[in-house]
């Protein structure tokens, strides 16, 4: 499969093309990494790294992403946030509602979040995971440097992984070319960020429990040992991101964390 040219890429972007900076890679450690590294070299807002292949690809809580160029999209943003290093609670959240969104505008049904950094498929009564979301942070003079990376299924992964997984192929057949699949996302990101830098996540709060997979719905909190933490049904998030589970006890207001969600 041949790499994502940035020329192309740029004609799919039409006017949005000068809010970013495409490189793409053979191979890299992590896209991220390559990212954050370039970004303490200066690297400017808007910068993004696209690979078809990452040796040391990783997810939340320090799992390893495994791909391929054939079968998944992976890239990083790099965003600088000029505004209150005290409002970026609820960014994970805003950036999967960029990729549902965007997912959905190209004719894909059934794409769910999880809060607070997944993005899933749903698949009858059951869901699988799509997507993964990882934010990292640093800062410098300049401000808050925030590397968003994306690992996106473009076909089921064939090994067995700890949780069930899916494929955009599922939902979406024939797949759009790998241009017009991030063009759309990267399109649908900056709209969303730019939201963000003036009204952080409440202005997005509707639009993510409006894709929420378990709104509404009983569920089991776990630490990252597995063991059980509460219990409750979801009532969506607050306005900086924090889950809301009415539990025995109350609401209890849930910060992300080292923390497993699940389906009761």
């Amino acid at each position: 499969m041949p790499l994502i040219d940035p020329l192309l890429l740029k004609k799919l972007l039409g006017p949005l093309a000068g809010r970013f900076d495409v490189d793409a890679l053979v191979e890299c450690d992590s896209t991220n990494s390559e990212l954050m590294r370039r970004a303490a070299q200066g690297a400017p807002s808007g910068a993004v790294i696209v690979a078809d292949q990452q040796s040391a690809g990783r997810g939340r809580r320090g799992r390893s992403w495994l791909s391929s160029p054939d079968d998944s999209l992976m890239f990083s943003l790099l965003w600088r946030h000029t505004g209150d290093p005290a409002r970026i609670g609820g960014l994970s959240l805003a950036v999967g509602v960029a990729l549902a969104e965007a997912l959905g505008a190209l004719g894909a049904q059934g794409v769910c979040l999880k809060w607070p950094n997944d993005v899933l498929l749903r698949q009858g009564q059951s869901f699988a995971k799509l997507a993964g979301i990882l934010i990292e942070l640093s800062s410098d003079r300049r401000g808050l440097q925030v590397v968003i990376g994306i690992g996106l299924n473009l076909y089921k992964p064939a090994q067995a992984l700890p949780q069930a997984s899916a494929g955009l192929s599922e939902v979406l057949m024939p797949l759009p070319d790998r241009h017009a699949l991030l063009a759309a996302i990267l399109a649908s990101l900056v709209v969303v960020l730019d939201d963000f830098a003036v009204d952080g996540f409440c202005g997005l709060k509707t639009r993510w429990e409006r894709c929420h997979a378990w709104q509404g719905r009983q569920v089991d909190l776990s630490g990252g040992e597995g063991e059980a933490v509460l219990s409750g049904r979801c009532a969506g998030v607050d306005q900086d991101g924090a889950l809301l589970l009415e539990t025995a006890q109350g609401v209890q207001r849930i910060l992300a964390g080292d923390l497993s969600l699940r389906l009761a």
